[in-house]
């Protein structure tokens, strides 16, 4: 007599987004990037501070942030205004400028004494690791978010990527800046990465000739 076999039963997981809030982080308020910026500059972390200016101006997805070397921004003692870097998602190239705040801060960092000899401009303090982890710099911005009184789920790295941009798109409705300036290949990327309205996102479109 031939056995029935019955199906495997695979135990149920847990999902790893129950209680958590997906989706698209939001951007920082200049409100907000300021608070955060004080708070950095009060407590004296001078590599946080300057961690959190060139994410803001850089627009960097956090694993191209992180592998910043100091030659990279900084040539002859100075720190470079633009900046060009090889995007690791794209392998395209993307610029940023650097504002003359973010400018003094990483000349103030990269001229501490914990950067002698240091490679990358944000090492990590774990002595195994030459530059901060992306897991790190996301642990990094949830304290910042939280010790500004914002819910941190609604936070993350992506916010501070899409800060910048977010605020020009709003002065000047330019797509097509935002799109180079992010190093999307395509328009609708910006379109869905922003969060833009699609007839509003057509009818900027429609003006401007690329």
């Amino acid at each position: 007599m031939s056995r029935v076999q019955l199906p495997a039963v695979t135990p149920k997981r847990k999902a790893w987004n129950k209680g958590r809030i997906i989706g698209q982080k939001r951007p920082l308020l200049p409100k907000q990037v300021w608070a955060i910026r004080a708070r950095l500059e009060l407590s004296g972390n001078l590599r946080d501070l300057a961690l959190f200016n060139v994410a803001i101006d850089s627009k960097l997805r956090g694993c191209d942030l992180v592998k910043l070397t100091v030659t990279d921004l900084v040539k002859d003692d100075r720190v470079r205004e633009r900046v060009s870097v090889i995007q690791s998602k794209t392998k395209r190239p993307v610029q940023f400028e650097l504002s003359e705040n973010t400018r003094e801060t990483v000349l103030t960092w990269v001229r501490n004494p914990e950067m002698l000899a240091c490679l990358f401009m944000f090492p990590s303090r774990f002595h195994d690791r030459p530059h901060i982890s992306t897991r790190q710099y996301g642990r990094l911005v949830r304290d910042w978010v939280t010790a500004i009184g914002l819910e941190p789920s609604g936070y993350g790295t992506h916010s501070l990527r899409r800060t910048k941009a977010a605020e020009i798109y709003r002065k000047t409705g330019n797509l097509r800046a935002v799109q180079l300036l992010l190093g999307h290949t395509k328009v609708d990327s910006t379109v869905r990465y922003l969060g833009v309205e699609l007839e509003d996102a057509l009818s900027i479109a429609e003006r401007i000739d690329i």
